[in-house]
């Protein structure tokens, strides 16, 4: 089959009814179930939502029967659905749509709250507990875990990684506060871990790591101790500027690279062979500023062999500058799959949907992905199925 997938929740689907969730993606052309197999907290709004429209997801569980001897010293949390539905589990048995997981690895407030010496720390050793440290041995070995878990236990035509590294500083917690403005240059020195496990990885680089991590508190304790206020686009070209004036730091940012390259090739080699890893690479917008979190496209690609971007953008015409830039530093032979999001803030009219699709066909890519069917309002579904019937 192709790839023609809804993102989905199990509670919506539970809601609706598999069968009857079925039958409504069968009408827009979809052929695959993308069902978020771990998930973080959030409040979200569900037009079509039948038992009430705005839901409050427990945070960090996982929507499907883990077994735990595939972990270690962290293990995932189990959603209180489970009691009554496993949602995957019956996707399966009804077999009329592939199913993939979509793993939310690392970005998990719950379980880095529950393992505080395995989560990324700033230059002052602030803990982040959104983000477990993709240093750390302890969340390596339970991202692994959740991979090969899914993968052996149930029959699943492969997974979505997202967040397998650094989750950026302005993207984390519940009702962030500061009575101050924000730019990029804060934002990417606050987002730079030091923990035990990254100070110690990349001393064994022969990286100056502990001067570093010294370097950039001080850098940042004298800017809030300043009143100066950076605009956008000047604190963009001193964050720039940093990475090339200071050799330790581009070599940072390689090291964070790498480790994140490493633990998607573990899950590559734990998970079945038979079974697709596509890589969801950032929260960056656009794509290639995926490099910040530890996701270097070109080396995920040569891992997995296919990349999931995501192309939230406002127009067709940034979609196809952006998949143009993707390409480029992935190479041709890795497979790029694309997610769109038919509504605002992305592509809020269907004229421009449609031709955003147009230009990733163009493109070279077949195999796209559409979220959340339980955000999107019945108007804006109907669209996938206007992009899709006749299609295939």
């Amino acid at each position: 089959m192709s790839y023609k997938a809804i993102f989905s929740y199990a509670w919506d689907i539970a809601e609706m009814g598999v069968s009857a969730a079925i039958e409504a993606f069968d009408d827009l052309g979809l052929d695959t179930v993308t069902l978020a197999g771990t998930y973080h907290a959030g409040k979200f709004m569900r037009p079509h939502g039948r038992t009430g429209k705005v839901y409050f997801p427990e945070d960090g569980t996982a929507y499907f029967r883990t077994d735990p001897s595939h972990y270690g010293q962290i293990k995932p949390l189990p959603n209180s659905l489970l009691s009554q539905h496993d949602i995957l589990s019956e996707l399966l048995d009804d077999g009329r749509k592939s199913v993939n997981v979509w793993l939310v690895l690392l970005h998990n407030t719950a379980l880095g709250m529950a393992h505080p010496d395995s989560v990324v720390r700033n230059a002052f050793g602030d803990p982040y507990y959104y983000n477990l440290c993709p240093s750390a041995p302890a969340a390596r070995a339970y991202a692994r875990g959740l991979a090969s878990d899914v993968t052996q236990n149930y029959p699943v035509s492969g997974l979505s990684l997202e967040a397998p590294g650094f989750t950026p500083y302005a993207h984390g917690y519940h009702h962030e506060f500061a009575l101050m403005r924000f730019n990029p240059w804060l934002e990417n020195m606050l987002g730079l871990c030091f923990c035990d496990h990254c100070v110690a990885g990349a001393k064994e680089r022969d990286i100056d790591a502990a001067r570093l991590k010294s370097q950039v508190a001080a850098e940042i304790d004298a800017y809030l101790e300043s009143d100066i206020d950076l605009p956008d686009d000047m604190a963009e070209a001193f964050w720039r500027a940093d990475i090339v004036a200071d050799g330790d730091l581009r070599r940072y940012l390689d090291f964070r690279n790498d480790v994140v390259t490493l633990l998607v090739a573990e899950i590559r080699q734990d998970v079945r062979k038979d079974a697709t890893i596509a890589v969801i690479p950032s929260v960056a917008r656009p794509t290639g500023g995926a490099w910040y979190e530890g996701s270097d496209l070109k080396a995920l690609g040569r891992e997995t062999g296919l990349i999931e971007a995501c192309f939230y953008e406002p127009s067709a015409t940034r979609v196809k500058a952006d998949l143009w830039d993707i390409r480029r530093r992935v190479g041709p032979d890795v497979k790029l799959r694309g997610i769109l999001r038919p509504a605002f803030p992305d592509l809020s009219s269907k004229d421009e949907f449609l031709a955003a699709i147009n230009a990733l066909r163009e493109g070279g890519v077949d195999e796209l992905g559409f979220y959340n069917f339980g955000h999107l309002r019945r108007a804006n579904l109907a669209w996938i199925g206007a992009a899709l019937k006749g299609s295939a």
